[in-house]
């Protein structure tokens, strides 16, 4: 089958996804009143038909298809009246960074964004985060970098989490925030969907809807969100074990929710959320005791068991130590209580945190420049930033 048959097939399984898949009523979609545009929204959930429809097993993993799908969501680095865009590499980690032209008699406060994507997709040169970088810049007078990272199938983890830790610690020579003027001080770690936990103390961190654990996915939000857009929960799956093997018994065990072995079970306190999460978000579920899996899988892949991959299964002593947080959460989300359990558990130990819970929020909604909620998302974030960094 053809490029071109291909890249049709699957706009027409999106087509009928979107069709028979409404967005929640509380959506605000008035740019999205067409199925087109509605199709465009659900692209990122590519890999989801490839497993509910049987298509070519590593579609998404194709760097020919995937180029045609998003070669457009790229934008080249395009200054404008107002900001400085280049594309260059820290310690060999593609990196865009976006400089006010405006002259500053101080040092300039600096955000270091990482992109979202389940560690398999995005860029930092995708229309979303382009915009969404430029605008911070421009707004906070601040230096932004938006870094990269490689992606999975092809390369699994420590590998992403190596490249955005090198590429932070790049930034923070000093002759590095010299060159572009920023304040030592001053200086954000933000993210969304993916969370990279780089163990680097920096002023603030925003997390905007995170991906914060791996041992429990039928918590209330995965139950009740399993298949909305744009991150159903067997995507969520496939994102998470793609991340850290091209092994689909790692796939499989997380499908039944019995990939954590016994020995890790003092782990699950830590993640507990009939505990965890306030009660409006229950919505009368009953917490389960985990369903334990094979020892040999976590040998295996012990990445799943990594607190650089899932933030949750840190200590509390070590929570203490993180900085203010920003944190976002959005209602019609898998990931949602991922993040309510980690805003309990940072202010149980005492970190100031910002919860801004978005109620007609899908995940990756920072992704989609046609919702007026990416603008309004958008402009709390950065006036938050403006407030606290």
């Amino acid at each position: 089958m053809g490029r071109m048959s291909w890249f049709l097939l699957l706009l027409g399984v999106l087509t009928a996804y979107c069709i028979y898949t409404p967005l929640p009523e509380n959506i605000e979609e008035p740019m999205l009143t067409n199925t087109p545009l509605k199709a465009l929204a659900h692209l990122v959930s590519l890999q989801f038909f490839e497993f509910q429809m049987g298509m070519c097993r590593h579609l998404i993993q194709r760097s020919s298809f995937s180029k045609i799908l998003f070669f457009r969501l790229k934008v080249p680095p395009t200054s404008d009246k107002n900001v400085i865009v280049t594309d260059t590499k820290f310690n060999n980690t593609p990196v865009r960074v976006y400089v006010p032209r405006r002259k500053s008699d101080t040092l300039r406060r600096s955000v270091f964004y990482i992109h979202g994507g389940g560690w398999s997709l995005g860029s930092a040169a995708f229309i979303s985060y382009d915009l969404l970088s430029r605008r911070t810049a421009d707004r906070l007078d601040a230096v932004v970098v938006s870094t990269n990272y490689r992606l999975a199938p092809k390369y699994h983890f420590p590998v992403q989490f190596e490249d955005v830790y090198d590429a932070i610690k790049w930034f923070l020579r000093k002759n590095i925030l010299e060159e572009y003027g920023v304040d030592p001080g001053r200086i954000a770690v933000s993210g969304d969907s993916v969370w990279h936990d780089v163990k680097i103390r920096l002023k603030i961190q925003c997390l905007i809807y995170p991906a914060l654990q791996t041992l429990d996915v039928e918590t209330p939000s995965y139950q009740d969100n399993a298949h909305m857009p744009v991150l159903p929960k067997s995507l969520s799956i496939w994102f998470y074990s793609n991340y850290m093997t091209s092994d689909s018994a790692l796939r499989k065990a997380m499908k039944r929710n019995q990939h954590v072995p016994v020995e890790a079970a003092p782990l699950f306190k830590l993640v507990n959320w009939s505990s965890l999460l306030p009660e409006r978000f229950l919505k009368g579920h009953v917490y389960k005791a985990p369903t334990f899996g094979r020892s040999e899988l976590a040998r295996k892949h012990p990445g799943f068991l990594d607190v650089r991959v899932a933030p949750l299964l840190a200590a509390d002593s070590k929570l203490r130590d993180l900085p203010r947080t920003y944190l976002v959460t959005c209602q019609y989300d898998v990931l949602r209580d991922d993040g309510l359990m980690y805003v309990r558990r940072l202010r149980d130990a005492g970190v100031p945190v910002t919860h801004n819970h978005v109620e007609d929020g899908l995940q990756g909604i920072l992704s989609f420049p046609v919702f007026k909620i990416y603008y309004r998302l958008m402009d709390e974030y950065i006036r938050w930033l403006d407030e606290n960094l």
